[in-house]
């Protein structure tokens, strides 16, 4: 598992899904554009909650890391 803390840019994010997301033939444009709305609003939550994620599983390493550090300790001062 990479120890690199990935984290997206929620606007930059959304805007690439837009991008691959063309206005199909014959749609309404007002339709096109609430589809569009709503992909980017959905996109920029998916990319926050994937930060969040991200953050907590970085807290989650370093708790481990801090347990291994104090397990380590603990056995060379009763051993």
């Amino acid at each position: 598992m990479a120890k690199d803390k990935i984290k997206l840019d929620p606007e930059k994010f959304a805007a690439a899904v837009l991008g691959g997301n063309a206005q199909k033939p014959n749609e309404e444009n007002k339709l096109y554009i609430k589809r569009q709305l709503t992909l980017y609003l959905e996109a920029t939550l998916l990319a926050q909650d994937f930060n969040g994620l991200e953050e907590t599983r970085f807290s989650d390493a370093k708790e481990q890391q801090r347990d291994d550090i104090l397990m380590k300790l603990i056995e060379r001062r009763y051993n």
